[in-house]
């Protein structure tokens, strides 16, 4: 009885407060109301399916070889040159292209374009959807990037008259963004679906090489022939509240950086026509050099949002000696970016390119692991690379919940992009479909190359 009258007491006094007060109230109220309605709404990765080629479309080293010492378009030395570049490529006999490329003479077509397109897209998606038990009528924002390849009707037009989507569906086809489209296209996801809430979004990552393939003679446009392969990813991401216990990941940064301002940097990888119009991408011997500055310039946006304290404080002391000191080598801190994550997906753009990532982030080789195994299992599958990568850590068993992955994406512009995801849910190991019987043994995890 003493307990109930004292809440009616309380509720007495604070009834008592609001007449007395109406007009303050009724602005708390509001404010709060308002702060509630302005807050960002959390965005989940609730799963992703990668496309596992078949064993028919392999490119085995020697059937490389074939093809290009029947090219009569290559003179000697350009296949002297191309057989040296494959073989320091970093990739198995795995790798894999699509059927129409490896028929000679090579039948490049709109036709066979298609067929690839609708082969590894339509793969991917109904995996996805299947896995999930999602309708495809749920999905509210369908988003595919494609870098060289943007028919008529787009290939979201596709996917949406594939899989009878509505007609209300926001779609968003992106080209000409690289390898680093993946992370753009979850970006626009993100600004999205914090816009129209309790949403449901579809992306798909994917580069199809049949009108891609270059049948010239220049060495620096015939590079692309060597390292990428047939690939293509879908991911699941969603607004809604009821999918954080089901999700695995939510996004925790993205930070987007662009060198087009720079004319070595935007003149990098490059689409032209060569003597004898074909249209090819080169890819310049600086590329190196212009991934390193354009990760330098993301790391510094990014490091403030991830790196503890600890880490930030002695790089700015480490800068603050070398402009005050007399030594003028001192070196600049490099933070320990093992305190900010656990796992990392570095994008499977060519040997050289992630070691040269993986020196300037001082990374060991557990942390390029993921990367090397994707180049050597799949090769360079575009802006879809890092999504395998993702999905070896998980097929390995080493994502637990609390664990941070930091992906980094790199593409023509040029680019370089980065999403931070925290894992939420368990995640298993689901990424071990598509790499079912192609881990190496235990103990060779990662191949030397």
């Amino acid at each position: 009885m003493a307990s109930s009258r004292h809440v009616l007491g309380l509720l007495g006094v604070v009834l008592a407060f609001a007449h007395r007060h109406f007009p303050l109230v009724m602005l708390g109220l509001v404010a709060i109301f308002f702060l509630v309605s302005k807050r960002k709404a959390s965005v989940y990765l609730l799963d992703f399916n990668c496309y596992r080629p078949p064993d028919s479309f392999r490119l085995p080293k020697c059937m490389f070889q074939e093809h290009l010492f029947l090219d009569e378009k290559v003179d000697q030395k350009s296949k002297a040159f191309l057989s040296k570049i494959f073989e320091k490529a970093g990739f198995s006999e795995e790798t894999s292209i699509p059927p129409s490329i490896t028929e000679l003479p090579i039948k490049k077509s709109l036709s066979s374009a298609l067929e690839e397109a609708e082969t590894v897209i339509f793969s991917v998606v109904h995996g996805l959807l299947r896995k999930n038990n999602v309708s495809p009528r749920s999905i509210d924002i369908l988003i595919c990037n494609s870098t060289m390849f943007c028919p008529t009707p787009s290939l979201t037009a596709m996917v949406v008259n594939k899989f009878g989507m509505r007609s209300n569906i926001q779609s968003y086809n992106l080209s000409g963004m690289g390898c680093s489209a993946g992370v753009v296209s979850v970006g626009l996801a993100q600004d999205l679906l914090r816009v129209h809430k309790n949403s449901l979004a579809l992306i798909i990552s994917t580069e199809i090489l049949n009108m891609n393939w270059y049948k010239g003679k220049n060495t620096s446009m015939l590079i692309t022939n060597c390292l990428f392969r047939m690939g293509s990813a879908a991911l699941l991401m969603s607004s809604r509240d009821q999918d954080k216990k089901a999700a695995k990941y939510e996004l925790q940064h993205l930070v987007r950086t662009t060198r087009a301002h720079d004319d070595q940097s935007y003149a990098c990888v490059y689409q032209d026509v060569d003597s004898e119009d074909e249209i090819g991408v080169s890819i310049s011997k600086s590329i190196v050099n212009v991934a390193g500055d354009a990760l330098k310039a993301n790391v510094a946006s990014l490091g403030p949002l991830v790196l503890p304290y600890t880490e930030q404080c002695r790089y700015a002391w480490s800068i603050i000696k070398r402009k005050l000191g007399t030594r003028r080598k001192t070196e600049i801190y490099v933070p320990n970016f093992r305190r900010a994550f656990e796992h990392f997906c570095i994008h499977a753009g060519g040997k050289s390119v992630i070691d040269a990532i993986g020196k300037n982030l001082k990374l060991g080789e557990e942390a390029l692991e993921a990367s090397k195994m994707t180049l050597y299992k799949f090769g360079n599958t575009s802006a879809s690379s890092i999504w395998y990568e993702l999905a070896y850590i998980e097929a390995k068993g080493r994502v637990k919940v609390g664990d941070r992955i930091w992906q980094i994406a790199l593409g023509s512009g040029f680019k370089c992009n980065s999403a931070v995801w925290r894992c939420i849910n368990h995640a298993g190991s689901q990424g071990a479909e598509v790499w079912e019987g192609k881990m190496e043994a235990d103990g060779v995890d990662a191949p030397q190359i």
